[in-house]
This record gives C-alpha cells, sequence and structure tokens, in this order.
C-alpha cells in the first residue's frame, strides 16, 4: 500500500457577513502536495461536509497551483473530498489543515476531525497545519485531557497579518490569541515571511509563503 497522508480542508465559503467568497487557500494545497508526492506520498482530502470544497487564492499563474489543479487524478479527489466518517486514520503517516479563511469558522468545532488528529497523534504520526489551518487544532485534546498545543511552539496567521488583511472584526476569533490561550508557545516572523516549526510531531506554518517549508518539515518528520 502507498504511504499516505491526509489534507484538510474547509467547507466554509464565506467570510462572516461581508458577502465575500472564502474557501481553501489553493497554494497551501497544491504547495505541500508537491514536495509530498514527490516523496512518495498520496494524498487523501477531508472536509468537514465532504464533496466539492469552495477553493480561494485560486491564481493559476502560480505553477505548482496550475500543475495540481490540471492534475486530473488528484482535482477529482479534492472535488470529492471525503466525509470525516469516510476516513480510517489507521491508513495515514500524517494529517495536515490546509488554511484559507474559511478554516476558522467550520474547523474549530468540528469534532470528528479533531477525532481523526487527535487517534493520529496519539499513533505516533504527524499532525500539521499553516496559515488558518491551525484553526482545526485549536480543540484537539490528547488521551490524557491537554490540548494538543499546550506546551508545543506553534506558528499561525498572526493577529498583525489578520489586520493587514482587514479582518480582524470578521474573523470569529484571533488566531494567534486563541493559540496562546491554549498554552501554545507562539513564534511568528514579519507578516508575508516563511516562517514553521516543528515541535513534538507538530509542524505549524505562518502563512501562504509558509507553505512549501511546511511540507519539508512534514517530508522531515516522517523520515524519523
Amino acid at each position: 500500500m502507498k504511504k499516505k497522508i491526509l489534507f484538510v480542508v474547509t467547507s466554509h465559503s464565506e467570510k462572516g457577513n461581508t458577502g465575500k467568497k472564502t474557501g481553501y487557500f489553493l497554494s497551501e494545497v497544491s504547495h505541500p502536495w508537491k514536495v509530498l508526492t514527490q516523496a512518495g506520498y498520496e494524498i487523501d482530502f477531508v472536509s468537514p461536509k465532504g464533496g466539492n470544497p469552495p477553493v480561494d487564492g485560486f491564481d493559476l499563474n502560480d505553477p505548482v497551483n496550475k500543475e495540481f489543479w490540471e492534475n486530473p487524478v488528484y482535482n477529482n479527489k479534492i472535488s470529492h473530498s471525503l466525509q470525516p466518517s469516510q476516513v480510517n486514520t489507521e491508513d495515514y503517516y500524517a494529517i495536515y489543515y490546509a488554511g484559507g479563511h474559511g478554516a476558522m469558522w467550520d474547523l474549530p468545532d468540528n469534532k470528528d476531525i479533531a477525532r481523526i488528529a487527535s487517534k493520529m497523534y496519539e499513533n505516533n504520526g504527524i499532525v500539521a497545519a499553516v496559515c488558518h489551518g491551525p484553526a482545526g487544532l485549536i480543540n484537539v485534546k490528547l488521551d490524557n485531557g491537554s490540548y494538543l498545543l499546550n506546551g508545543k511552539k506553534v506558528s499561525g496567521f498572526t493577529n498583525e497579518e489578520e489586520d493587514k488583511v482587514g479582518l480582524t472584526k470578521v474573523v470569529p476569533f484571533l488566531l494567534e490569541d486563541k493559540m496562546k490561550e491554549r498554552g501554545a508557545i507562539f513564534e511568528k516572523a514579519d507578516p508575508w515571511k516563511v516562517q514553521a516549526v516543528s515541535d513534538q510531531r507538530l509542524i505549524t506554518g505562518q502563512n501562504p509563503q509558509s507553505a512549501t517549508r511546511v511540507g519539508e518539515l512534514i517530508k522531515e518528520a516522517l523520515k524519523n
């Protein structure tokens, strides 16, 4: 059986009451996908609702986005994402949460995907996320009742970056603040700079620019 990694993408398509569309951010899927498929891994996709998730950051001038989007196998896979109930956690070495603002609305309280992440972590798997993807980790608890994020070095979309995109008052919470509330040790770089951290099989990145680096850290962690 091919070695597999599970990518989580949001099913949520609107930024609050702004009328502006959102979804998963394409480059945060495509760039880690490229790193990990080149390393021999197969990717599956899961979303809260399953089926065809909404996409944001749809820029086919990015050659990696274009390569992913025009790959018939993977375009079919992501447009027919699994429902959480269809996932067998034992099939996967790692779980990775892609960002996009939609993740802030439907991933934090999705208990089914949180259970998948917790089980995979407890089975010595890798848990990873980038940008707004760590929103899916804020309520993940381990068997001992502690938060997965507690005491670990992490990164994610910063308060400053949220301010710069003008969505501080639109998102349901500020990701940086919430991760700190969970006991995480939040590390950040200047806005839009590459920043990713790996700590105790938890890998997180700050923004879309960090997606490739997160993919590389997942690949390195899986070698250990």
